[in-house]
């Protein structure tokens, strides 16, 4: 099994944290935020390589970094060869990328580069498996009220497979919420290129996964534990307080 970390992105909305220092690499307590993201992948069973697209603009940082990195796992830099947000692939094409110039014929674990949860990966391989189909980690954000509308929003039945996704919803349906991190079985990859040909939205993942669930059965598993979208300043601010504590 791989794991693909998705960190092409130029993080504007984080500036001047940003401007020259790739989102990943920002320093969330004692290390950079890859390095948690990466503890909590290494609990997937089986998993023997990850491989972490980042841009032209940040390749030779991800790269000395990867370089001093001593992990359980092995760590692959790719470059997608952009230099701006302009001219970005963003994040579905980044995936259909690295499948490409990587080879990966796998199932295969996708996380986004700026999340943050306490979850072990294990949990929803175990999970997807269980289910013979893809699956995504929800969080349940009862009380949040109109930030739900930021995020997909979930809906599922009694078996746990998720029958509407419904990318920023104005009126949400419920308070499950996708987060990027996914599993998908090997016999499922080519429906990434499938999506793209069709010329669907090549930037946002939720997009993809709101076109998966009407293609096969996609299943959703809630977890447990913090959960950090590292979007803004703010967010920064409230996950370092609380990994500066470890």
């Amino acid at each position: 099994m791989k794991a693909l970390l998705l960190g092409a992105g130029y993080g504007t909305r984080l500036y001047p944290l940003t401007r020259d220092l790739p989102k990943p690499l920002l320093r969330i307590g004692r290390k950079p935020m890859v390095e948690w993201i990466l503890d909590r992948l290494a609990t997937a069973p089986g998993l023997d390589e990850v491989a972490l697209v980042t841009n032209a603009r940040f390749a030779g940082q991800f790269e000395s970094w990867a370089r001093g990195y001593r992990g359980p796992i092995p760590v692959r830099i790719f470059n997608d060869g952009t230099t701006s947000n302009e001219d970005r692939l963003g994040a579905v094409g980044d995936m259909q990328f690295v499948l490409r110039e990587g080879k990966i014929d796998d199932d295969l674990l996708v996380v986004a580069g700026d999340n943050l949860f306490e979850f072990d990966a294990k949990h929803l391989v175990e999970f997807a498996r269980s289910k013979g189909g893809p699956a995504v980690c929800l969080k349940d954000m009862a009380g949040a009220g109109a930030l739900i509308s930021q995020y997909s929003v979930v809906t599922l039945d009694g078996g746990l497979r998720i029958t509407d996704f419904e990318e920023k919803p104005a009126k949400p349906k419920t308070s499950l919420i996708s987060i990027c991190l996914y599993y998908f079985p090997r016999a499922t990859l080519p429906l990434i290129g499938t999506y793209l040909a069709a010329g669907n939205n090549k930037d946002q993942p939720g997009w993809y996964i709101q076109w998966l669930v009407r293609q096969v059965p996609t299943f959703g598993y809630v977890i447990d534990g913090a959960w950090f979208d590292i979007g803004d300043i703010e967010s920064y601010n409230r996950a370092n307080a609380l990994y500066e504590k470890r």
